[in-house]
């Protein structure tokens, strides 16, 4: 069944969270009362687990007045070799999780792209992605990349070798690592502000929108009358 709601594009400074944890409907008004507006969750890349998002997590958020985007869980945050076939079979899991949630098409899915293994060849990455954005693009979702630490590309490679036009930088990418040109839509902050981890039960790190410089910007899904901005 389709999840409620419309698929956004989310405007210039609304900020969100992104959390490997189980959102609670207590939280979700927590987080929205302390100023978020959007939800960052993740989908399985292999086995399902206790705290992956669930279609009635997803509509905890949304009836919270909270946006949604989806990333999919990276293989080891330290030391893992992408290939090209690795990335066909974690894109459409990815695109399969979403549509088994209930998100329609146009929804940005985002690929997290750190902790690549020292040594592994820039063409094992390049290839990983862009066969990752082929299997989630195809199936009519949006293909965003989460660029973290030891993504192992360049800021050229990040912008000319790779078909993603959706950035969202971590907290420990530095600005001159960013994507060439285009820059970031999306950028996470390590530090939480406007309400602790201990207050609303999770840990969370912050995220805010901004148009990259060709003005790109994130979708997501959301009731109507998102967002609702303080």
């Amino acid at each position: 069944m389709t999840l409620p709601g419309h698929v956004f594009t989310a405007p210039n400074g609304v900020r969100g969270f992104d959390t490997s944890e189980t959102v609670t409907a207590r939280t979700a008004a927590l987080m929205h009362a302390a100023g978020y507006r959007f939800a960052v969750r993740y989908v399985r890349r292999a086995k399902r687990h206790s705290f992956t998002l669930t279609a009635a997590e997803s509509r905890r958020l949304l009836d919270a007045g909270l946006g949604v985007m989806l990333v999919q869980y990276v293989e080891s945050e330290s030391a893992w070799t992408p290939s090209a076939g690795k990335g066909t079979q974690n894109g459409t899991i990815a695109a399969d999780e979403a549509d088994s949630l209930g998100f329609p098409w146009g929804v940005t899915i985002w690929c997290d792209l750190e902790g690549v293994a020292a040594g592994t060849s820039s063409r094992s990455i390049i290839d990983y992605c862009n066969r990752w954005h082929e299997a989630v693009s195809a199936a009519g979702y949006l293909p965003g990349i989460y660029v973290g630490y030891h993504a192992r590309l360049s800021p050229m490679q990040l912008y000319r070798s790779l078909r993603f036009t959706h950035y969202w930088a971590a907290y420990n990418l530095n600005a001159d690592q960013y994507p060439a040109v285009r820059g970031v839509q999306m950028r996470q902050s390590r530090a939480s502000t406007g309400a602790s981890p201990t207050e609303v039960g999770i840990s969370f790190q912050s995220d805010r929108v901004m148009s990259d410089v060709l003005g790109g910007r994130p979708t997501l899904l959301a009731l109507d009358g998102w967002p609702e901005l303080p």
